[in-house]
């Protein structure tokens, strides 16, 4: 038995939660928000974010953030990327030496332009970090639905811990020391989901969402192999996988978001409309920011970018897509190469 704590009650919080108390672990789980933190004692049931997931086990749940990371054999970051940092610091002087870390949300950090685990690591050098990520929607893990999700770190041994604490029948686990292909394509499909979010809601059809899918991949491994992925690492769960799901799924905040903006909300009041976090929204400044620092041609992004902040229509944003000038499709490379001119 693994003594887990969790930090954030949210949906995913909750699904990991039903995934570590099935395999016999003991959760602590915490929440900033005294109204969950109250719900979840009387209900064990995250009543707003992921109704009908009865959390059953050795589960407890605290406002205290002490009682959720101390004496704890991993602990569990899934608060929504903004909130990494600050989170981070405030564990700092709870967390013993040698703490493991598994990263579960997906994001980058605006200002900086960091990855998470870069992030967590920043607040919490002594930390030992693993990245849990992939096509995993928390309303079908809390089903018991067959699920696949990669484990990485930079150390195996962790990675292969995370892997057999969380590996079940339903929820097979794979491990990577790729962490940065893994979270580039964890954060940069939710851009991608805005934009086929957008499609649906102005009434464009499957030949469209296939086609920002597969150009929206394009664009995700060249940045991300620009900043130190591996391109085999795109074409597993956390890269074409994540992004397939994200784009098609209901499930997708990101998605739903992207419709209603597409219908003419703007990005505030698409977020307020989806009642979660829209970690999109924040990542496609951050990708928009990348693409120009390492110079790599991203036009779905940069189209993204400014239908959220500089208020082009939706409309406008494909047909500028749709109208760029003719391009070979691999870009005349030799095959298994990059190149950024696409």
């Amino acid at each position: 038995m693994a003594r887990t704590g969790i930090i954030g009650a949210g949906s995913w919080a909750c699904g990991l939660a039903y995934v570590l108390l099935g395999n016999g672990h003991e959760v602590t789980m915490w929440s900033a928000v005294a109204k969950e933190v109250e719900m979840l004692k009387e209900y064990s049931e995250q009543k707003e974010k992921l109704p009908g997931v009865i959390l059953k086990g050795s589960f407890n749940v605290t406002g205290d953030l002490a009682e959720a990371v101390s004496d704890k054999d991993l602990i569990v970051m899934a608060v929504p990327s903004l909130y990494v940092r600050e989170t981070a610091r405030k564990m700092q002087p709870l967390c013993r030496y040698g703490q493991l870390i598994v990263s579960v949300a997906k994001g980058i950090e605006d200002d900086s332009l960091l990855l998470l685990s870069d992030v967590i690591r920043q607040e919490l050098p002594s930390s030992r970090i693993v990245v849990l990520s992939g096509p995993t929607h928390a309303e079908e893990v809390g089903k018991g639905l067959p699920t696949a999700i990669v484990a990485g770190s930079v150390n195996e041994e962790d990675s292969r811990y995370v892997q057999d604490v969380f590996m079940n029948e339903v929820f097979r686990v794979y491990t990577s020391s790729d962490i940065t292909g893994m979270q580039t394509g964890g954060a940069l499909k939710n851009v991608v989901a805005l934009a086929a979010g957008c499609a649906d809601g102005l009434g464009y059809g499957d030949n469209t969402k296939a086609a920002l899918i597969t150009r929206g991949m394009n664009e995700i491994t060249r940045l991300g192999c620009a900043m130190g992925g591996r391109p085999e690492t795109f074409a597993g769960l956390t890269g074409i996988g994540d992004l397939i799901v994200t784009c098609a799924s209901m499930h997708s905040r990101n998605r739903r978001a992207g419709i209603l903006i597409g219908r003419g909300y703007t990005a505030e009041d698409a977020m307020k409309e989806v009642s979660q976090v829209v970690e999109g929204v924040y990542s496609a400044r951050a990708a928009y920011d990348l693409s120009q620092k390492y110079q790599i041609e991203m036009p779905i992004v940069n189209e993204v970018y400014q239908v959220l902040f500089e208020g082009k229509a939706p409309a406008e944003a494909v047909r500028n897509l749709m109208m760029r000038d003719k391009k070979d499709e691999n870009g005349g490379t030799e095959s298994g190469k990059i190149n950024d001119d696409l």
